[in-house]
């Protein structure tokens, strides 16, 4: 009997220990860095090597971080003369409205006034002010539609992947007043994933890095000593100075809405290391999205990457396979030639795994002709390059296989041979290939 009631007594209290667990769990599972994010990536600057990844390739929505996509076309317009710091605009009936929505990031823009290109952008990286940003835009492309199809473009050529973007500041439509983009939808967003977001970043940070001249200012007034003065405090709260400081943060772009949670692409540097990091609707232990939980979740990433990684040279220049030192020739005066790794290789991985690393060389087969080079061939042709392969464990591999720099070149030039030459190695040949068919058949009577 008192067996049969503890059984009862045991059912009836399982609701309630079930309740109350569900109750006191983290909403997202913690990560092996202890971060709770939809999406993450910790990149090596210079060479851009991963150095960790979480849900990397998922689309999610990037709100402001949209804006390295805005600062990169306006970085490549004004090297290319299209337009300059200097240049004038009015402002529009659109980033008028825009402006004056003080629920938005903003910088407020008078109806008939007139700002500098530099004004704006300043404006648009340090407050992240999304009118300034459309003005860019239309600066550059005449209106906020046209340059969505820059941008389009653009991602395009630097390699990004499963992107949308709907307008030029990362907003919501709902915010834009009806004056969003042709052929987007009036509650679309723009989304990436965190792979993408970060190459986006390596590329900006790489063709043009004056942008961290910007991007580490963390307060500055915008018209100061005019009526409009307004005071911009950097939303990057990891710049010197501010609530969540981190030693040698000077960059790079934070981005919040409803949709894409709050999210930082942020980049430091601490001696020759340089990271960047991406975090992605990032939430504390309870799920409670904040932006010190995207710095705390940036901050872990930096730890891991500058406290546990460094820089190696696993491959010196010159360095010479020993599977394959050369490559045939046709047409030569050699019949062969020398061929070495161009530059030193490097890669930012763990400090104690640089044995694990083994150098494969990877042969273009699109220089070949019947399996061999063919003369003249010049000293420092490419002909393939290296792949670093991990013997044990887990690799990332690089945010830009393209930009990698591992290049594998003949080691001098190779003249091509006199016509008498050619002549006679062809009658060679010849000779070699009949002899060859004739012991072939010979052998074959014995068989």
């Amino acid at each position: 009997m008192k067996r049969e009631m503890r059984k009862w007594v045991a059912l009836l209290l399982i609701p309630f220990v079930l309740v109350m667990t569900f109750g006191t769990a983290p909403v997202q599972a913690e990560s092996t860095l202890g971060i709770h994010v939809d999406g993450a990536i910790l990149v090596d600057a210079e060479t851009g090597k991963i150095l960790y990844e979480e849900n990397a390739d998922t689309p999610l929505g990037i709100a402001s971080m949209t804006k390295m996509m805005t600062e990169y076309l306006l970085f490549e317009a004004i090297e290319d003369g299209k337009i300059s710091w200097d240049q004038e605009y009015k402002v529009t009936d659109y980033t008028y409205a825009i402006s004056q929505d003080r629920r938005l990031s903003n910088v407020p823009l008078r109806r008939d006034g007139v700002y500098t290109i530099r004004e704006l952008y300043e404006a648009l990286a340090i407050y992240s002010a999304n009118a300034a940003t459309i003005a860019i835009a239309e600066t550059i492309a005449g209106t906020e539609t046209e340059f969505l199809k820059l941008m389009d473009a653009k991602a395009k050529e630097l390699g990004l992947v499963d992107y949308k973007f709907v307008n030029s500041s990362g907003l919501n439509n709902e915010y834009l007043q009806g004056m969003h983009p042709q052929g987007t939808g009036a509650n679309d967003e723009n989304v990436m994933p965190a792979k993408s977001v970060a190459l986006l970043a390596y590329h900006l940070m790489k063709d043009y890095p004056q942008v961290l001249e910007t991007t580490k200012i963390n307060t500055k007034i915008f018209r100061e000593g005019t009526s409009d003065a307004i005071k911009m405090d950097n939303w990057n709260f990891m710049l010197p100075g501010f609530v969540y400081e981190y030693e040698g943060v000077d960059g790079l772009k934070t981005g919040t809405t409803d949709f894409a949670g709050h999210s930082f692409t942020g980049t430091a540097k601490r001696g020759d290391k340089r990271l960047i990091s991406v975090v992605m609707k990032a939430v504390d232990a309870n799920g409670v999205g904040s932006y010190k939980a995207r710095f705390d979740a940036t901050r872990a990433l930096f730890d891991y990457g500058f406290g546990q990684f460094s820089n190696e040279e696993l491959l010196p220049a010159g360095y010479q396979f020993e599977e394959q030192k050369t490559l045939p020739v046709l047409k030569g005066k050699e019949k062969t030639v020398a061929i070495e790794v161009k530059e030193p290789i490097k890669a930012m991985i763990k400090s104690n795994e640089k044995e694990l690393y083994e150098p494969r060389f990877i042969l273009d087969e699109s220089l070949l002709k019947d399996g061999t080079l063919e003369a003249p061939i010049k000293k420092g042709t490419v002909v393939g390059h290296v792949e670093l392969v991990k013997k044990e464990g887990e690799d990332y591999g690089f945010i830009d296989s393209k930009d990698l720099g591992m290049e594998v070149v003949v080691k001098e030039d190779v003249e091509k041979a006199g016509w008498f030459a050619l002549m006679m190695s062809a009658i060679g040949d010849f000779f070699v290939g009949i002899w060859d068919s004739a012991t072939g058949f010979i052998k074959g009577l014995f068989k």
